[in-house]
């Protein structure tokens, strides 16, 4: 079967179980899976029982699509995505987030785990992603373009929504939690960069660096889904810190930081929820 088909019996089966069309889509990125905490679910379903839904296999990442309320809004997560890394290709990669965007989301909200390159950036900070650079060698959008889903050279001028973006610094102003900004680039990974890397990369301007959302933002704004990206900075990137880098310290410091990432996500979706639905 070949990727729009497997797009189809995907977005076919979970749509048959959904009771409403949802209106926010989120992407649970490494150690974000507390905000779930602040949603009543109407509905799980597990990764594997998604027809042709990949299924991550990295700790933090949970695989499972769960959806709820919260505020007005018709929410369904990714808890756990696929990365380039698993051996997956970008068609695979994006497959949830194309998902979620067929089932009508008006917005997707990104988030993830990073390794701070600006100089005043420390684990624990949250950065809203008002830009990225694909470094990830790939792209989703190459091959046959399928124009159900977009036109075949989509304009990434505002891949990050302007106006998702400003409820974003409006909702952290309000609940008295630092919101940096700043340039997400993205890699394929595993292995962290070398402090080489990331000199390069402070020379092409990137503020933060990690191993995934950019295919997904390229594979949702094709579709013509506004996004807003949110990044947890787990650790100083390569030769800025003390020690060396690994999984588990990024786990150990978003699950530090889950009661504020908790009550940002919860207040950014309910103000989305209130933009887009009135």
């Amino acid at each position: 079967m070949d990727w729009p088909g497997k797009l189809d019996a995907s977005v076919e089966h979970v749509r048959a179980r959904l009771g409403a069309v949802p209106n926010v889509g989120v992407v649970l990125g490494s150690g974000w899976g507390h905000v779930l905490d602040s949603m009543t679910p109407i509905l799980r379903l597990d990764y594997a029982g998604i027809p042709q839904f990949p299924r991550p296999s990295v700790p933090g990442h949970a695989g499972e699509l769960v959806v709820g309320r919260i505020g007005k809004a018709v929410v369904v997560c990714m808890k756990g995505r696929p990365h380039l890394y698993e051996g997956l290709s970008p068609h695979e990669v994006v497959h949830p987030v194309r998902v979620l965007c067929r089932l009508g989301v008006l917005a997707l909200i990104v988030t993830s785990a990073s390794g701070g390159i600006h100089p005043d950036f420390n684990p624990g900070d949250f950065m809203l992603i008002t830009d990225h650079i694909n470094l990830t060698g790939q792209n989703p959008l190459a091959g046959p373009n399928d124009d159900r889903l977009g036109p075949r050279f989509p304009d990434m001028t505002e891949a990050y929504d302007a106006h998702l973006s400003r409820l974003a610094l409006d909702t952290a102003r309000e609940l008295d939690i630092p919101l940096r900004r700043g340039t997400y680039l993205g890699v394929a990974g595993p292995n962290y960069e070398t402090p080489a890397e990331i000199r390069m990369f402070q020379a092409l301007g990137a503020d933060a660096v990690g191993m995934s959302t950019v295919l997904e933002v390229i594979a949702a704004r094709h579709l013509g889904v506004r996004v807003c990206g949110i990044s947890c900075i787990t650790n100083k990137a390569a030769g800025l810190g003390q020690g060396k880098l690994s999984h588990e310290e990024v786990i150990y410091t978003v699950h530090e930081s889950s009661a504020k990432a908790v009550a940002l996500l919860t207040g950014i979706i309910t103000a989305v929820g209130d933009a887009l639905l009135g």
